[in-house]
């Protein structure tokens, strides 16, 4: 389990098929200039495999790479691999979602919740450089889970019934949930999505289900009109994502991120997730758990 490249050569193997129609015969999406000796489905398959085995400095994933400087004859400096995983965001983003369609594509039960990303302390926040370089600023929001301020963003996840994940997104970390529905409704249509009370609204109720014929289920308050129990089942499945939200800090360390600006902070969070979604799929080519992540690699 803990060989780097006998882990590196596994996980690439399993998401060259992922790739087909993205990627060239070399691996690498189709672009002028030199060809890299490197491909770019190495490149993924490299962070991918740091991050399942727990490797969340890339200073220590080269350190760790100088031991097998023999079998990876071809390897890229650490600067290069930084730059050239931001780029490769979007094919990321692809191959793990085609990843997720492969494992349960046909769902049609979903569940949304948000989960708090600090990028400091509160107290170096006017000196964090984090999103000053693009649009998306983060700022001070309240977590009301853990009942304390923090500095950074909000990422607002769907998944299926079964813990994996559809669709994700960022904001900055005062933004209401509520918003985040707006987003996805046509992403999965024709669905039931199960939420909290964050985002209970009659009005976004409505319009998910006259534009997008989704089924909002969300808690209703004891004091709210018309008011009735949760249903249990759907108080259950709630549980999942809460699950996936603890795997995501425990083996992946979301809450630990070294990113100096937005583009590397959100190529990190998006290398995490696509690692956990590949654990998912190897468990599930295997028929065993598929949330049972740490041992995927076994």
């Amino acid at each position: 389990m803990h060989n780097l490249k006998t882990n590196f050569d596994k996980i690439l193997e399993q998401i060259k098929p992922f790739a087909i129609k993205m990627v060239n015969s070399q691996g690498n999406i189709p672009r002028c200039g030199v060809i890299p000796k490197f491909s770019d489905l190495e490149v993924i398959a490299l962070s991918m495999t740091a991050e399942a085995l727990s490797i969340d400095s890339e200073n220590l994933l080269f350190k760790k790479i100088e031991e097998y400087k023999s079998v990876f004859p071809n390897i890229i400096s650490r600067c290069q691999y930084n730059q050239r995983k931001k780029y490769l965001s979007e094919l990321t983003n692809a191959i793990r979602h085609n990843i997720a369609m492969e494992i349960d594509g046909q769902e049609d039960y979903f569940i949304v919740d948000s989960k708090p990303l600090p990028v400091c302390r509160n107290a170096r926040a006017s000196r964090s450089k984090i999103g000053k370089d693009n649009t998306l600023i983060p700022d001070f929001g309240y977590c009301a889970a853990q009942k304390h301020y923090y500095y950074g963003y909000k990422m607002h996840l769907t998944s299926g019934l079964r813990g994996v994940i559809r669709t994700f997104t960022f904001s900055p970390a005062s933004v209401h949930d509520i918003h985040y529905l707006k987003d996805i409704r046509f992403e999965i249509p024709n669905s039931t999505i199960i939420a909290d009370r964050a985002y209970l609204s009659a009005t976004v109720q409505l319009d998910l289900f006259e534009n997008a014929n989704i089924r909002l289920e969300v808690p209703y308050r004891h004091n709210q009109k018309d008011f009735r129990p949760v249903y249990k089942p759907f108080a259950k499945a709630r549980k999942r994502i809460e699950t996936t939200f603890s795997q995501l800090n425990d083996q992946f360390m979301m809450i630990r991120n070294y990113a100096k600006n937005f583009a590397g902070f959100a190529s990190r969070i998006l290398a995490k997730i696509t690692a956990f979604t590949l654990m998912q799929y190897l468990n599930f080519k295997q028929n065993k758990p598929i949330c049972k992540t740490k041992y995927a690699l076994c």
